[in-house]
Order: C-alpha cells, then sequence, then structure tokens
C-alpha cells in the first residue's frame, strides 16, 4: 500500500520534524494528494499548525452542522433570552423548514433550497414568509458571527423575493365599534378565556402576548400595579401600569377564578390560535370593516391623545420606550399619571357604551 504523507517543521529547522498521514493510494489520487500538501503549506504560512487543521476539517466534513442543528443554536443561545415570542419562532422552523431542509448541511444547502421553503408559505401567508426569512437570516448570522457554522445562502435576498411586507395599518375603530366591543367584552358572546383576554386589551390598550403570558404573580392586589416583565414585553423591558379602579373588581375576580392555574386567563393558549380568533370579531359584532386585536392598541392611542392625555404617558402604557434624551435620563414611570389616564379611558368607555342620548364627545384642544 502506497501512502501518502506531509512532513514539516513548526518553529523552524531547530525543531523535530512532524509527519501526518494525508490518505492512502489509489483511495486518494496523487492529484488530490498534492492539493491536500498545498492546503497544509497554506495553514503553515498562516501559522497553524497543519495536524490539527486537518482533524478539523475531516471532522467538519464527516459530521457537518445542519441546517436544524444552526437554527436551534440561535434559538437555545439567543432567541430563548432575547425574544418574549420564541415559541412561534419554533413552531415555525418545525412546520416551514425542519420537514424539508432540517437535516442538510448548512454549507451545502443552496439558496434555491431556502427558496422552495419560503415559495410553499408564501402561497398562503406572504407576509409570513418575510417574517420568516428575516428570522433566518438573523440566525445565519448569529451562527457565522459566534463561529459555529458559516453559510451565506440568505445573504442576498430581500423580503420582496420571499413574499411581502407588512402593510402598515390604520384602522381604527368607531364610537360604535368601540361601545360594541366594551359591551360584549363583559357579556357572554365570548368563552371566559377570549372575552376577559379582550376587556383587557380594551382596557390596558397591551399587547395579547402581555396578558396570555401573565401570572397573578404580576398583579400587585395591594397597589394596584400589572407589571409586564420584560421576558413577556416586546422590547425586553419591564411595564409598569396601574389598575384603573373600576377594573379593580374584575382583575381580583379573575386572578380568584384561576387561582389553581396561576395563570391570569386560566391557561396559556397559542398565538396563533388567539390572532385567528381576532380576526373573526368582527363578523360576531356585526361591524363591516374587519379589524384586528392588534388595532385596538391604536384606538386606545389614539383616543387617549385626542382626550389630552400627555403623550410620554400614552408611549408608556403602550409599553414603548421613550426617545431621545428622555430614554437615557428619565427613569420615571410616571404611575399617578397613568392611573389618572386609566381611569379617564374607563369613564369614557363606560359613557360611549351605556348610551347616553343627551351626552357629546369632544376632542381636548392642545
Amino acid at each position: 500500500v502506497m501512502t501518502w504523507y506531509f512532513t514539516y517543521r513548526v518553529g523552524g529547522r531547530t525543531t523535530a520534524p512532524q509527519r501526518i498521514k494525508l490518505g492512502n493510494y489509489p483511495d486518494l489520487s496523487i492529484k488530490a494528494a498534492r492539493e491536500k500538501r498545498e492546503q497544509c503549506r497554506s495553514w503553515l504560512a498562516e501559522g497553524k499548525n497543519p495536524k490539527h487543521q486537518l482533524m478539523i476539517t475531516t471532522q467538519e466534513s464527516l459530521k457537518p452542522v445542519t441546517v436544524r442543528e444552526a437554527l436551534d443554536y440561535w434559538i437555545k443561545e439567543y432567541a430563548t433570552h432575547k425574544r418574549a415570542n420564541v415559541e412561534k419562532h419554533v413552531d415555525q422552523l418545525n412546520k416551514h423548514i425542519y420537514p424539508y431542509i432540517g437535516d442538510y448541511p448548512l454549507s451545502m444547502c443552496e439558496t434555491r433550497h431556502w427558496l422552495e421553503c419560503f415559495s410553499r408559505v408564501r402561497a398562503d401567508a406572504p407576509v409570513a414568509a418575510g417574517y420568516l426569512l428575516q428570522m433566518c437570516k438573523q440566525a445565519l448570522k448569529f451562527c457565522r458571527v459566534h463561529r459555529y457554522a458559516t453559510s451565506n445562502a440568505l445573504s442576498d435576498l430581500t423580503i420582496d423575493d420571499v413574499g411581502k411586507k407588512q402593510e402598515k395599518r390604520d384602522r381604527e375603530h368607531s364610537r360604535q365599534e368601540l361601545s360594541d366591543i366594551w359591551r360584549e367584552s363583559t357579556a357572554l358572546k365570548f368563552k371566559p378565556y377570549y372575552a376577559a383576554l379582550l376587556h383587557l386589551l380594551v382596557a390596558f390598550g397591551c399587547r395579547t402576548q402581555e396578558l396570555r403570558l401573565s401570572r397573578h404573580s404580576e398583579w400587585d392586589l395591594k397597589d394596584w400595579i400589572w407589571t409586564v416583565p420584560k421576558e413577556h414585553s416586546k422590547g425586553g423591558n419591564k411595564i409598569l401600569r396601574p389598575i384603573p379602579v373600576v377594573l379593580r373588581p374584575f382583575v381580583k375576580d379573575l386572578i380568584e377564578q384561576n387561582r389553581d392555574t396561576g395563570l391570569l386567563l386560566g391557561c396559556i393558549k397559542k398565538p396563533e390560535a388567539v390572532s385567528q380568533w381576532g380576526r373573526g370579531i368582527y363578523k360576531r359584532l356585526g361591524h363591516v370593516e374587519p379589524w384586528t386585536l392588534h388595532d385596538l392598541r391604536r384606538t386606545f392611542s389614539t383616543t387617549l391623545n385626542n382626550m389630552g392625555i400627555a403623550p410620554h404617558v400614552v408611549e408608556q402604557l403602550l409599553g414603548h420606550t421613550l426617545g431621545g434624551v428622555m430614554a437615557v435620563y428619565n427613569r420615571s414611570q410616571y404611575l399617578p399619571e397613568k392611573l389618572d389616564a386609566l381611569n379617564k379611558w374607563m369613564e369614557r368607555l363606560e359613557v360611549i357604551s351605556a348610551e347616553h342620548p343627551n351626552v357629546t364627545i369632544l376632542k381636548v384642544t392642545k
């Protein structure tokens, strides 16, 4: 048997020569042996030990990092700690990526393979396909920066290549629509879980995620403060909201009803289930123009601003971070101002839902 070896020195002629086996002939042809020899010389020129580099290269070839392993690495090392909706990311990968290319070696997975996955999603949900691309691009960049695995297959793709961007919505609820929503959220039209969810979404202008994941421990029934932990917040910051006076009995009863689970709403439903339910409410309430649960936040924000509530108070109630210098130096939570705003909001909801014929609501002139 003829064997190819590469002999070299590390540290100059004063050091003992070292020899590594490149392979046996004819399994390794003379051409391939010469290519390996040149690669070893290049490593030496870069100050790397060919023996170690050859071991690493062989290991990567025999057991390469797969697409699933790379994306799971991002989920474990980044998304779990930085993303509040990590479960949704995992579900998307399990449904749209892993069954098709999850076992492919990442370095061998070409752009066309990824595009096939995105195309399947785009057929029914082009916006979701765009989000999926952004998530996978971020994951591969994270793996590359952390030297876990390398792939540039998605680097040149944009959202328009795989789907479309989310259109900016400007849907706001009319006075009658808001009256219907508020009134029916305490009636028997909806199941208890969704009725309570809807009632609190209107009352606080919060995100559905903040309520879906909410636990009893977040609700201080002594000082009447709801503290959204940073893990449940989209912006990664803790959110403090005072509980308006008229809402306190409702919150207290809700916690008592679900005391065995420790969850405010009694259970945790998947975001997809909640979103799907939210998209159909307008029909059940007899509204003509469609709206989503997220549109309630826009109505909340616009109405409070029209009521004369200070913009920075409204922004904090929405869970937004203050911009500019205020974000650096102003750490106030404005709890008294927030409570006053929410109490006035409750009064407004009571007025419009009670249908007082002799009451006219005017905008505040700023």
